[in-house]
């Protein structure tokens, strides 16, 4: 893996076939089943009163999804631990560099469009990005406003979800742009980030991402399948900071599994290692000016 070197810290790049090796969990086939995941108990947090209202009402929607609370998010930092310029080439972030022991969910293609899920995130209020591929949301566009109405983010996943670093810029540039602009019209909101399907980019896709808008490519760390996670740290376990993928997928490419129980299989991932869920956006600051 070659590494490009970012204002203070590496960023990893991978092109062709290597990429797609590397990110077969992103963006492809739905991965492995690995041993059933378990149940946790409800419970309700340490040193809190299981009377209080907003405690009881908390660990009730939690109990609904078979799910105890994940550990509750610290108050983003004042001062963005990733700050994006808007000029000059785009950084690649594989990670967010912070000390809380928290970690960032993000969400790709669009797929799958399950309102149980939408439901299922009202209830949790757990934080996820969006990287929307125009080719997977255009039968439904309004399915995301809700989510979107959360205060999750929309951003860039190309048009059609091509291998990027196989392409002329010119055809990178389409890709980009186009979903720029449909996103922007759609939802209200130019996308600030970009990820290339498949973890696959290479100097032009930098290039093109810089002239159609977005301000940095997001890499991720882990993987989500259907019951287990794919890592990418030799020791197996999350780290603060840690940028996670998983899909909008359904029963057709999880193997019967729904969208809800993948995603509560992720939740129970991030509650054994003690990680609380974090906003991405809420540690980057866009460029000023």
């Amino acid at each position: 893996m070659k590494q490009h070197r970012g204002p203070g810290r590496l960023y990893p790049s991978v092109t062709g076939a290597v990429a797609v090796t590397l990110a077969v969990g992103g963006c492809g086939a739905g991965g492995g089943t690995g041993h059933a995941a378990r149940t946790s108990r409800p419970a309700v947090p340490d040193g809190t009163s299981s009377t209080a209202p907003a405690i009881s009402d908390a660990a009730a929607a939690w109990r609904k999804w078979g799910l105890s609370p994940l550990p509750a998010a610290p108050r983003p930092p004042a001062d963005k631990p990733v700050r994006l310029s808007a000029t000059g080439t785009v950084p690649v972030l594989t990670h967010v560099p912070t000390a809380q022991k928290v970690v960032f969910i993000t969400v790709d293609d669009g797929q799958e469009k399950d309102p149980k899920f939408i439901r299922m995130l009202r209830d949790l209020k757990v934080p996820i990005t969006m990287f929307l591929m125009n080719d997977a949301i255009k039968s439904d566009y309004t399915y995301f406003k809700p989510l979107q109405a959360l205060g999750n983010h929309i951003q860039n996943h190309t048009l059609h979800h091509p291998v990027m670093s196989t392409l002329s810029l010119a055809r990178q540039k389409e890709e980009v742009c186009g979903d720029q602009k449909i996103l922007t019209r759609k939802y209200g909101t130019a996308p600030l980030l970009f990820r290339p399907p498949y973890g696959a980019y290479d100097t032009n896709t930098r290039i093109a991402v810089g002239e159609c808008g977005p301000r940095a490519i997001v890499w991720w760390r882990e993987s989500m399948q259907i019951r287990n996670m794919q890592y990418q740290s030799a020791d197996k376990r999350l780290h603060a900071g840690d940028i996670i993928l998983a899909h909008f997928r359904g029963p057709s490419e999880l193997k019967g599994t729904t969208m809800t129980h993948m995603f509560a299989n992720l939740l129970r991932h991030i509650r054994e290692q003690g990680f609380a869920v974090a906003r991405l956006e809420d540690y980057i600051q866009p460029p000023t000016g």
